[in-house]
């Protein structure tokens, strides 16, 4: 598998989200609505995911183990921290929606 496209969009929204993030996989599949979120100890992603009718929060997508995980945090966290404050990685990213 190769991530051959990442793109971010910041959020300038209140809490700890800040930016969603789109990736696309050997230029066949597109993952949206990956998340990355602050926390005391930096940066992380959060995959895309549902609320069951029981309130409880699922995966849609999610990396089968740790060292696939640890990739695309790594990839994903590296592009965002590059971005330093530039608003966006990914003008276009809608037209693509």
């Amino acid at each position: 598998m190769e991530i051959t496209d990442i793109r971010i969009r910041k959020t300038n929204a209140e809490g700890k989200m800040r930016a969603v993030v789109s990736l696309t996989l050997d230029n066949m599949i597109a993952v949206h609505d990956i998340k990355i979120i602050e926390s005391k100890k930096g940066p992380f992603i959060a995959m895309p995911c549902r609320k069951t009718p029981s309130g409880v929060f699922k995966d849609i997508v999610h990396p089968i183990n740790s060292e696939t995980r640890e990739m695309l945090q790594t990839l994903i966290i590296n592009k965002y921290l590059e971005m330093g404050d530039e608003p966006d990685a990914s003008p276009d990213m809608g037209a693509e929606e």
